[in-house]
């Protein structure tokens, strides 16, 4: 028996079995996928492609090329997710959207865990086009409501651990919206707290001795903006770069804030950074509440203000879990292994 959908022809398992220790049979199963357009095709028989080495990893199968023929093996219920999975995967390529590697493990991984989700639901519009063409999009429903909330409202607390995307989708929405003329400024800001090691003295003037401590607000910034822009930005102070200390006693209107590393911020100073919003602006908060390098017994503001402002309107919060990790595929898995394996160092009152 034969499906046809979109230039793909289904075709149904082959049943078999092979031996396996305690003389039982374990069954096995190859599911057939007949390519009828060349370009799909290319796509699974490529040398220079990951998509068939990462859908076998993450389906425990075995997927060969014959002609235009996909033959995926595997047990019974791996083969049918895996070829449900492709049938899916190869109506989304038609329509040209684009699907990073993380894209795939992350889709392939809420098929196995429900066969019937629809993966194109899983994938989300583009917030910004860097100028090297790398396109920034949310990649998780927690980044989804996450970017929706912060063109919802005016206050934004994300909290999660490293590698959730928190500040990188910030900053798109940032520069995204200023691009669009809906805000005149923007602001980077985050706690000058080392972690876990002294830097000592620093040399130069204000601006070079605390720039380590903002360099990860750089980067993302040079990645989103041309080079050259982004200085002249800077230069002129329609991008401001500073430490939380240097907000004291301002009124930021019609700009776009974001603190970065909030776990470090007092709860003076977080008391104090979310006044500071003035007309027309926005600002974001995010930290990971289990680095916190404050003094042991100082609260970190990042956590009172997730405990106090939660009922607020205007305000949300949006926690990240270990799933959302979309750096290497190793960090979620340390992720995990810190949190069964340590008590987060978070101060309680």
């Amino acid at each position: 028996m034969r499906d046809t959908f979109g230039g793909v022809k289904t075709i149904t398992k082959v049943p078999k079995s092979r031996l396996i220790s305690g003389g039982g049979k374990e069954a096995v199963s190859i599911e057939k996928i007949e390519l009828e357009d060349i370009d799909l095709f290319n796509k699974f028989s490529s040398p220079s492609a990951n998509i068939k080495d990462i859908i076998e990893t993450q389906f425990e199968v075995d997927i060969s090329v014959r002609g235009n023929v996909l033959l995926i093996k595997g047990n019974e219920n791996n083969a049918r997710a895996c070829g449900r999975f492709i049938y899916d995967l190869l109506s989304l390529y038609k329509t040209n959207v684009l699907i990073t590697d993380s894209d795939l493990i992350r889709l392939a991984k809420l098929k196995i865990e429900n066969p019937e989700a629809n993966i194109a639901a899983q994938i989300y519009p583009s917030i910004l086009v860097t100028p090297r063409k790398k396109v920034i999009a949310p990649r998780t429903a927690n980044q989804k409501k996450y970017t929706d909330a912060i063109y919802k409202n005016d206050i934004v607390i994300g909290v999660g651990p490293a590698g959730t995307g928190k500040t990188y989708l910030a900053m798109a929405c940032a520069i995204a919206l200023f691009q669009r003329k809906l805000f005149d400024r923007i602001i980077l800001t985050r706690p000058a707290v080392e972690a876990g090691e002294k830097l000592g003295f620093l040399p130069g003037d204000i601006s070079q001795k605390i720039n380590p401590y903002l360099r990860p607000l750089y980067d993302a910034l040079y990645e989103m903006f041309e080079f050259e822009k982004a200085l002249k930005l800077i230069e002129t102070d329609v991008i401001e770069v500073a430490p939380i200390a240097f907000m004291r006693g301002r009124t930021l209107n019609n700009s776009f804030i974001i603190l970065d590393e909030a776990q470090n911020a007092t709860n003076e100073q977080m008391k104090m950074m979310l006044t500071r919003i003035g007309a027309g602006s926005k600002i974001v908060v995010n930290g990971d509440i289990t680095q916190t390098d404050l003094p042991a017994g100082k609260e970190s503001g990042l956590v009172a203000a997730s405990k106090i402002l939660r009922n607020i309107e205007g305000i949300e919060i949006v926690n990240f879990k270990g799933t959302d990790v979309l750096r290497h595929k190793l960090v979620q898995n340390i992720i995990k292994a810190y949190e069964a394996n340590e008590i987060p160092r978070i101060s309680k009152k």
